[in-house]
């Protein structure tokens, strides 16, 4: 659908108004007649989640469109904006060398070479290297007859080597415990499945150290050899930090045992590279009283390893779910629930002076709480709803960090890709067998946003405080995160809502002022995602859901995959605001670049 323009003392160049409301008359109708469908609430027998309802376009319905007033000041900065979406994670670290892993670590790459960076866990678990769910392994440690270490690198290195190749950086999640070192070793290693329980899986692998010498003798082994390997300028710029969640059950210990874990993982990485980049302690949630007591011992505790007064701090990290449901027929996101949580984090952080500034990376930030679970109130998976629940809560976020005051530096997806399991099967997941779905397509759209953030207000925007006290549970929140360069604007809008339903477009109505007085010639850009745009997964079901694909039809999907750009026109602007309108479907996100 073409992008409409229109103006007091604006006028568009080379094209009669004829000409575009004829294309955008015939486009409409197009799209009306052959738009895909969608998933709604739950997916096809192949997906693992019972019957094929039916598909209805997010737009559609009796309800008129809703006309939605949105202006961004180009003139009024907010500060920074952070690329802060340009952290991503995954339990199955094996994944990233297989054929799909290779390709998305890749495509990671490319959104902001040399500045994205992954999570993984499983990095020093005892086994081959065969993946599985919520599984991997490296076989870095073993001890021989005498009790003696012996280090294996091999794994690391192809994990780390396929990161790097590709211009991702690790944010090394140091654990779990390797079986020789484990406490309790056996039962060692999970066999989980998606109908699986939590706690079936905390086994060996979660238990303290026999020796937390040899821990931090683990440590600094390794560490020691990625200097060597990679050099100290390009380890310096890493991530470290140490186990996952060691609030719940993927830690068996106490919290002192883990604060002891900690300084002798710490002490490890440091004796190797003094300048390292460490902290933690990536909780579940905001932590409450585990990150409280944490953050006490590591600004004025007694080092365990040294014994010395506090454990270097570089950042801090903890996680927040959004709680999805499955009502009334359909999926019902809970954003309500992991804005919630970043703001009590964020309290809890700023709580503590000596961290008020101290740079944030919520280590895991997502709509729900488990990538390799499955069901019906996780259908939002595949489809757009995930691309503009993305959108609308990485813009709060930043909110949040704003209003708190806080240093953050980071909001990672824990979403990657299951390799060799059936297309579409329902996982948080940015591709599926290769085919990339909608949400990447966001990372593309914010991987292209400026480095200062500009003032967006919008008529259709649910508040803050109405978000993280009700969700989105009534209007929708049509809004906006703008940016600019020195030569150039960039604004991101989405029509999100929690329910998966459909519901009225948006007809939004965008003032632009603030632009420089030299800016008289703009080029304008219109890359979407919705039903018909950016959508894979819409294509696959247009083909009749194919479980396995032919060339044809693979290339088919991996051009409906990519980032479309819907629009490129060139307008004459006087010194008057810039007005554009645009539509913009239930649960599409749109990203407008402005140049001059």
């Amino acid at each position: 659908m073409l992008l409409v323009f229109f103006a007091s003392m604006t006028h568009v160049r080379r094209v009669s108004w004829p000409a575009v409301v004829l294309s955008l008359f015939a486009l409409s109708s197009a799209a009306a007649l052959t738009a895909p469908a969608r998933l709604h609430g739950d997916c096809s027998p192949r997906c693992g989640w019972g019957t094929v309802p039916s598909f209805p376009r997010y737009g559609t319905g009796t309800a008129p469109n809703l006309d939605v007033a949105i202006s961004v000041d180009a003139g009024r900065t907010l500060g920074p904006l952070p690329q802060a979406w340009r952290f991503f994670g995954a339990d199955e670290p094996n994944y990233a060398y297989l054929p799909d892993g290779r390709r998305l670590i890749e495509q990671l790459g490319a959104l902001s070479p040399g500045h994205v960076y992954f999570r993984a866990h499983n990095l020093l678990t005892t086994g081959d290297g065969t993946p599985a769910l919520k599984w991997g392994s490296t076989n870095a440690y073993r001890e021989d007859a005498q009790g003696r270490p012996i280090y294996d690198w091999t794994i690391l290195d192809r994990i780390f080597d396929t990161y790097l190749q590709h211009g991702v950086r690790p944010y090394v999640e140091i654990g779990f415990m390797p079986e020789a070192l484990s406490s309790h070793p056996e039962p060692y290693q999970h066999h989980w499945t998606p109908t699986a329980k939590y706690d079936e899986i905390f086994l060996g692998w979660t238990h303290p150290p026999t020796d937390f010498v040899k821990w931090g003798d683990l440590v600094h082994a390794w560490a020691a050899h990625v200097v060597d390997r990679y050099g100290r300028a390009e380890v310096e710029k890493w991530y470290w930090e140490v186990w996952n969640e060691a609030n719940i059950g993927y830690w068996s210990g106490t919290p002192e045992q883990f604060h002891k874990l900690h300084d002798y993982a710490v002490d490890g990485v440091r004796r190797a590279l003094p300048s390292a980049r460490v902290g933690g302690p990536d909780v579940a949630g905001d932590g409450g009283e585990f990150s409280r007591d944490f953050f006490a011992h590591v600004l004025h505790g007694s080092n365990f390893a040294t014994g010395g007064t506090g454990t270097p701090t570089d950042f801090v990290s903890f996680h927040a779910k959004g709680k999805p449901t499955f009502i009334d027929g359909h999926v019902r996101m809970g954003i309500a629930a992991q804005l919630t949580t970043i703001d009590a984090g964020f309290r809890i952080v700023s709580s503590f002076p000596e961290l008020k500034r101290t740079p944030i990376v919520i280590g895991e930030s997502d709509p729900d709480g488990c990538a390799a679970c499955q069901g019906q109130q996780l259908g939002y998976r595949n489809t757009t709803m995930y691309s503009s629940y993305t959108a609308a809560s990485y813009a709060r976020t930043l909110d949040l960090a704003a209003r708190h005051g806080v240093n953050l530096e980071g909001a990672l997806t824990w979403a990657f890709e299951f390799e060799g399991q059936p297309l579409f099967a329902g996982f948080r997941a940015l591709a599926t067998g290769g085919i990339d779905l909608p949400v990447l397509n966001v990372f593309r759209m914010l991987s292209r946003m400026g480095t200062t953030r500009v003032e967006a207000l919008s008529d259709g925007s649910v508040s803050l405080d109405t978000m993280m006290r009700e969700g989105v549970r009534e209007r929708p929140d049509v809004s906006a995160l703008a940016s600019r360069d020195d030569r150039r604007l960039t604004i991101l809008l989405w029509n999100y809502h929690d329910d998966d339903v459909a519901g009225p477009a948006a007809d939004v109505s965008l003032a632009v002022s603030g632009l420089p007085a030299t800016a008289s010639a703009l080029h304008v850009r219109r890359y979407l995602v919705d039903a018909g745009h950016g959508n894979a997964f819409a294509e696959w079901r247009q083909m009749g859901a194919p479980a396995s694909l032919d060339a044809i039809q693979r290339a088919s999907l991996e051009r409906a995959s990519q980032l479309a750009e819907v629009e490129a026109r060139e307008i004459i602007a006087t010194p008057a605001p810039v007005s554009l309108h645009l539509p913009l479907e239930r649960q599409a996100v749109s990203l407008l670049v402005i140049e001059w």
